[in-house]
């Protein structure tokens, strides 16, 4: 039987190594799968938090990399404001913070942006009720 639902997201990017490390640090998420497919010439990982069917599939294949910039990015939730202030303390350290932190109430709570390797961005949170809406809707559906 297969997965089915909303899977994954794809990035591609300039050194998978070099992204990898990113995301574990600064999401929490660890390789569940690598190859290298020698008929593309592309590096694949997937990356996951292990807290639910889905990761993040990044690509290094010599293709231009296109951002996820503006308001686009990939959101990470942590457990306390703190996780938050810890990761922008980083993310700041390291030059890569893009915005935050900023508390903009509810629903989208206590959240930063972060700029990986290649530039896409991942806001870190708290406070945000992605999982209280959706709940809310499956109550609702016919």
């Amino acid at each position: 039987m297969g997965d089915t639902g909303f899977t994954h997201v794809a990035l591609t990017v300039t050194d998978i190594s070099r992204s990898v490390e990113f995301y574990r640090e600064f999401g929490g998420f660890e390789v569940v799968h690598e190859r290298h497919d020698d008929e593309t010439g592309s590096a694949v990982v997937w990356l996951s938090d292990l807290t639910r069917p889905f990761v993040i599939v990044l690509i290094q294949n010599g293709e231009d990399v296109h951002r996820l910039a503006g308001s686009n990015h990939l959101g990470v939730s942590v457990g306390r404001r703190a996780d938050v202030d810890d990761a922008a303390d980083r993310a700041r350290a390291h030059g890569v913070l893009a915005l935050g932190p900023t508390d903009s109430g509810h629903p989208v709570g206590y959240w930063a942006i972060i700029r990986d390797p290649d530039g896409h961005q991942l806001e870190i949170s708290h406070g945000q009720d992605v999982a209280l809406a959706v709940v809310q809707r499956r109550l609702m559906a016919p």
